[in-house]
């Protein structure tokens, strides 16, 4: 042995040092092999120990995957018509707001039904420009006689005010008065121009407010004197019966109606042909109707001048 290996005795004091054991050779450090994300690490890597420094302080440990689906689906964030759902349903609603929503349906049901009954009662809804055209102007019509009847009054006041003789102007006033009150009443025969209505109804579907309809109408429409069939209609006339049985004043009429109107052709012939109107509303009851213009009807039939019972002229 030499005197290297020889260990030196300890001075003084100083414990003695162990021996030193050789240090192994050091192996050169080899890269680490990357692996691809997600791989599960192999036992025994080196690197599988180790764990990457991060600068984040420790906290509480980040949840693992949950355990159901239904665990996942409440994990996730809700859709708006989802939570517009979930908001809506189950309702929560309050006294007030039942009685404003009680309130508010019985408000629309009558709109409603007042819409519906507006449009099924206006005959005119759908009905034509040249219709609309032709109401107009019988309405025009209907106000000019109107006012020539006013003038033709205030122009016989005018004559009995400004006549030298007034007692034989009066008497000629009166005289025309009877005649004109005569035809009204059915107790004088008329003649002029005017219409024939004919309404033939094999099936007997036509009722007696159908026939009273059309008198209303051809008076409204500016007619003077109306003869059906045999019996003259007047202020007080009055119609009764059913279906194929009419009765006119007590008397009975059977078809084919046939009207004999005093008028105004112009006039009465569109105001049967309106939309909605006579002719309209009897073909609807499968009758057959025809109008044709006369510039001479004869209504001939006559009813007996009664003297009435309790009324007396206010002149007397």
């Amino acid at each position: 042995m030499s005197d290297k290996d020889v260990p030196e005795e300890p001075k003084g004091d100083e414990a003695p040092k162990a021996p030193q054991e050789p240090k192994a050779p050091e192996e050169p450090e080899t890269p680490k092999a990357r692996k691809a994300p997600g791989a599960p690490e192999e036992p025994g890597d080196p690197g599988a120990d180790e764990t990457p420094e991060s600068d984040e302080p420790p906290g509480e440990p980040e949840p693992g995957p949950a355990a159901s689906p239904e665990g996942e689906a409440a994990s996730e964030p809700l859709t708006g018509r989802q939570r517009l759902a979930k908001g809506l349903w189950p309702p929560r609603l309050t006294r007030a707001q039942l009685i404003v929503a009680l309130l508010l349906f019985v408000l629309g049901l009558g709109l409603a039904i007042q819409v519906r009954s507006t449009s099924d009662n206006s005959a005119l809804r759908g009905a034509r420009q040249e219709d609309l055209v032709r109401i107009l102007d019988e309405l025009d019509n209907r106000t000019k006689r109107l006012e020539d009847e006013k003038r033709r009054l205030e122009n016989q006041k005018s004559e009995l005010e400004s006549s030298s003789n007034q007692a034989a102007e009066a008497r000629k006033q009166t005289a025309q008065k009877e005649e004109q009150l005569g035809v009204l009443a059915g107790t004088v025969a008329a003649q002029g121009p005017g219409i024939e209505l004919t309404v033939s109804d094999p099936k007997g579907a036509v009722e007696s407010d159908k026939l009273l309809d059309t008198i209303q109408e051809l008076r409204a429409a500016g007619a003077e004197a109306i003869q059906v069939n045999d019996v003259r209609v007047v202020a007080n006339s009055y119609f009764s019966g059913s279906a194929g049985n009419v009765e006119i004043d007590g008397k009975k009429v059977s078809q084919p109606y046939r009207f004999k109107v005093v008028g105004k052709p112009q006039d009465l012939e569109p105001a049967l042909n309106i939309p909605g109107g006579v002719v309209q509303t009897l073909e609807k009851e499968q009758a057959g109707v025809s109008v044709s213009r006369s510039e001479k009807i004869v209504v001939d039939a006559l009813r007996p001048a009664k003297r009435p019972d309790y009324a007396r002229s206010s002149s007397q």
